[in-house]
């Protein structure tokens, strides 16, 4: 039986279901146990009901207190999980073989049960919503700051759901940056709109990523047709390379062929250079989870894996197209969320 201390709030949210800016998680064979301060006792108290919450004013000494008291030998960290400083305080003296395993918990992780995937679902489910409604409040003249403001409030569904991450919303040139930051650009009829969003339902992800021609009544769909010939020749790449790594997907596949499926499609057409990314990465409580998607990962596409398959190609100075989804690994291929 493994014995870990995690500090990762997602990794002591998928142990005991409840975590906060200041804890440290302790597993001792069946036994958990969560050790945090008053701020957060109370309500620690009031969810936690698979481990013990240990209230303290110095967390990293009640640590160093229990397990002494708990006669451990072996314990598993995440060496990305703590401080220099806090690790070097956690451990002295202790004479306890930690063992150092990066990305401990997402590994744990990698695999999600029935009940995961179904919030999964809904929490793409109300991702994909919340584009619509983006599409219907943009208009002419709004510049991408306002764009991004816009679906931060939309996204967000008055406070009803969080988000995964800050909002990409890019027009144009913008958007042949990956993870561009908003300018002060405005949009007008005919211009190229990539945007890419997500929610947080139940605290797991939702991830998409839809590029369209700013027109009237135009939605985040994947059938577009763009008025510029070299956009819209790029789109249909882009699409059809999505689609081969989707169709790529299933069991016993290695995740670098998944990526070579959207890769080479996009290199035979010249474009190999403009696809500089990752094909895809893990979606769980982290919005970058495992398994990762690219060229040198040889991990071994299993069911109940989710992660988002989105290729680009983006031509510096002019304009970028991604299309992202995120499916689910299934027993004979995959379903896209």
């Amino acid at each position: 039986m493994l014995n870990y201390i995690l500090k990762d709030e997602n990794a002591v949210y998928f142990e005991c279901g409840y975590s906060c800016d200041n804890e440290i998680f302790i597993k001792f064979q069946n036994r958990g146990f969560f050790i945090t301060d008053s701020r957060y006792a109370i309500e620690a108290r009031s969810i936690i009901t698979n481990s013990e919450v240990i209230e303290s004013r110095d967390i990293i000494k009640s640590a160093r207190l229990l397990l002494r008291s708990l006669g451990v030998r072996d314990m598993i960290y995440n060496p990305s999980d703590f401080s220099y400083f806090d690790f070097v305080n956690l451990s002295r003296d202790l004479h306890i073989n930690f063992i150092a395993k990066n990305e401990f918990s997402k590994l744990k992780r990698q695999i999600k049960s029935s009940l995961e995937i179904e919030i999964l679902k809904e929490a793409a489910r109300l991702g994909a919503s919340k584009f619509d409604e983006l599409s219907q409040a943009i208009s002419s003249g709004m510049s991408e700051k306002t764009i991004n403001f816009k679906a931060e409030n939309i996204f967000r569904d008055g406070g009803n759901l969080a988000l995964s991450f800050n909002p990409i919303t890019a027009i144009n040139a913008n958007a042949a940056k990956a993870h561009a930051l908003p300018l002060d650009e405005r949009i007008k009829i005919g211009d190229l709109l990539l945007v890419d969003a997500g929610v947080k339902y139940q605290r797991y992800c939702s991830d998409r990523t839809r590029t369209a021609e700013f027109k009237d009544g135009f939605k985040f769909t994947k059938e577009q047709k763009f008025s510029n010939s070299k956009q819209n020749e790029i789109y249909q790449i882009v699409k059809e390379a999505q689609n081969l790594a989707i169709k790529a997907v299933k069991p016993g596949v290695r995740a670098c062929d998944i990526d070579a499926a959207a890769r080479d499609f996009i290199a035979k057409n010249g474009y190999g250079e403009c696809f500089f990314h990752s094909t895809g990465h893990g979606v769980g409580l982290d919005i970058h989870e495992f398994p990762i998607i690219n060229p040198k990962s040889t991990t071994i596409i299993e069911p109940g894996m989710v992660f988002s398959v989105e290729p680009g190609i983006y031509i510096e100075n002019e304009f970028g197209i991604r299309i992202e989804d995120v499916v689910v690994v299934t027993n004979d291929g995959c379903e896209v969320l």
